[in-house]
Formats: C-alpha cells, structure tokens, sequence
C-alpha cells in the first residue's frame, strides 16, 4: 500500500487526495469547536432556558390570579357606591398595589417550591421549575414587584399599606415553611382574601360588615380544601406527595370538610340577607332572593370537585367554567338591582 501510494507522489489524484483531507481535518475541528460551543452554552443555560423571554417573565407574575384582588371592590358594592369616580380611581391603584405584592409572594412561593413543582405534573410548567427563567432573575422580578407595590400601597394610604404589609409578611411565612401545615395552609390562604377585603374598605372609606367577612373567609376556605383535595387525588394517582401538608388530609376527610362549609355557606349567605341590620342598612328585605345563585354556584364547584376531579386553580375555574360564571354575573345583575334600583324592587314583590 505504501509503494502505490508513493508512486502517486507529485500526481494530480495525490494533490486531490491531500486537499481531501485537509478538508476532513478541517470540518474535525470546526465540529469539535461548534460541540465545544454548544456545551459551554449549555453550561451557562439549562436546558429549555432562554436569556429573556418576556412571555415566561409574564408568567411568572401569575397575572391570571389578579383577578382574587377584586375582592378590594367588594365593600364599596356593598355600600351602594360603586359608581363613585373618585373612590373607583383609590381601588385601582390599590388593585395594582396589592396586585404586585402578591406577585412578589408568588414568585418567592416558585422559587422555594422549584423542586416540588417538577415532579407536579401541571406546575412543572412553571417558568422557574421548567428552567425559562433563571433563579436570579426571578429575585430581580421579586424586588421590583415588592419595591413598586409598596410604594404604590404608601400612596393609597398608611393605613392600606400596613394591611397590605400584614398580607405579605402572612404569606411570606406561608411559602417558608407554614404551608407544610395541614389545616393551618388552607386557614391562611383564606385569610388572605379577608385582608384584601379589609384592604379594599380602607382604600374606598367603607365599613366592613362583619358578616361579609365571615363568609368571604368560609368562601375562601371552600374553595383552599377543594384545591387540596386535587392534591390528595394526584397522590393517590402518582404515588407521590405534592406537598407536605397533604400528608395530613385524605379524600374522607376533605369530602366531610367540604360538604359541611357549603352548607355552613349558604346558612350564613341567608342569615346575612335576614338579618335586621342588613334590611335596615339597604332599606329592603329581598336580598335572600340572591341566595339562589350563591347556592347554584356552590352546588357547580361541587360537581367540579366530585364528578370531575379537577378543582386544583380556582382561578381557572372561574375563568373557563361558563356555569359558575353565569350564575357570578346574575348574582351581581341580582343584588344591583335590589340596591341600586330602588325603583325596580317592586320587580322582586
């Protein structure tokens, strides 16, 4: 082999078969450069993580879950003063205020639960856990969104943003260990929203009724133990704990739970439409004819809990099921018209 190949020496095949294979040499090395590119890449960037994505940052937010902090307009309703422009113009700064507070609760809530999250089969996609944003870039989100939310709490007024501060040091001791509590998570989940409602009286100069209150917080408790309860099914599908607390529940216990605060709900919703305080603070006694809705919305959240299993966000609930948002807006439509309307209660005679 050695002789032929010397015998080509000086040949036009010899000269073509060296260019050859200064071309293999050289795409060699073009590809180890690229491989070696590519690791150091993949070094600097998990899997699936882009530099910036302004979509996965957006996510990160949870923006959808906005929609809990209407509960700050809930008092002024009440009240009959909805349409005051200048108190509309307080609750929406304070919206936006307690709306980045939250965020920022959301954020520290991923960023302790990234591990947890990926062996959740629907939080998985979160954009910590699914690697689209960076853990520092998420603690630059939470210090803008803290920083900014506060700041914007102080100019609605002192005593909203010490509510709000309440809410956020609450949940801050929620996301560093408190939720791992069975029974104690959900009661401080439902404590939130009574917060928000307290927050939105004191943005708007309204009084809270303590029965508002009271149901605000079972609704909310409803709503935490039906969330739970996904948690349980998913345990018991996967064989694993999505969350420490779920150790202390199991399906017998949260269907009791749950069945007791929706008749607890509707008792109370009633209680609340008779009572002599509220006929005399609206100047009418047909209120308890808005409490059709109250029970027709609770018996489709239940239905969604037990026929179809699937009640692990609320807010996707609210935002996709047509049934319960129907009966929101005529209970709205309903209680707009018994108060705002005084004219048209001969309507409900």
């Amino acid at each position: 082999m050695g002789n032929v190949y010397d015998s080509l020496k000086g040949s036009k095949i010899h000269i073509k078969l060296k260019a050859k294979s200064r071309k293999l040499v050289k795409a060699n090395t073009n590809i180890r450069a690229n491989s070696f590119q590519l690791f150091t890449f993949n070094r600097i960037l998990p899997r699936n993580q882009s530099p910036f994505i302004p979509v996965q940052y957006l996510k990160l937010l949870r923006p959808h879950h906005w929609v809990k902090n209407l509960f700050l307009f809930i008092p002024l309703f009440f009240a009959g003063e909805l349409f005051s422009l200048s108190v509309i113009r307080e609750l929406i700064a304070a919206f936006f205020a307690f709306s980045l507070v939250a965020s920022s609760v959301y954020i520290i809530n991923d960023y302790k639960d990234i591990e947890a999250d990926r062996r959740h089969p629907v939080k998985c996609k979160r954009p910590l856990a699914s690697g689209a944003v960076s853990r520092p870039a998420a603690l630059v989100f939470f210090v803008l969104c803290l920083g900014i939310g506060l700041a914007l709490a102080w100019y609605v007024k002192p005593k909203f943003l010490f509510v709000v501060g309440i809410y956020f040091i609450l949940n801050l001791f929620y996301s560093l260990g408190l939720k791992n509590i069975s029974i104690l998570d959900v009661i401080i989940l439902s404590i939130g929203f009574v917060l928000r409602i307290r927050a939105g009286g004191i943005a708007s100069d309204t009084a809270v009724s303590s029965w508002l209150v009271v149901m605000v917080f079972l609704l909310a408790l409803f709503m935490a133990v039906a969330k739970r309860r996904d948690d349980v099914l998913i345990k018991h599908a996967s064989g694993q704990e999505m969350r420490k607390a779920s150790k202390g529940y199991n399906m017998d216990f949260m269907n009791v739970v749950l069945a007791l605060l929706s008749a607890v709900i509707i008792v109370c919703y009633l209680m609340y439409t008779l009572d002599p305080v509220t006929i005399e603070r609206f100047r009418t006694y047909r209120l308890y004819y808005t409490t059709l809705f109250v029970i027709a919305g609770l018996l489709r959240y239940l239905q969604i809990t037990y026929v179809d299993n699937n009640t692990g966000s609320p807010t996707k609930i609210l935002y996709k099921d047509r049934f319960i948002q129907l009966t929101i807006a005529l209970w709205i439509l309903s209680f707009y018209v018994i108060i705002y309307l005084p004219a048209n209660k001969s309507f409900f005679d």
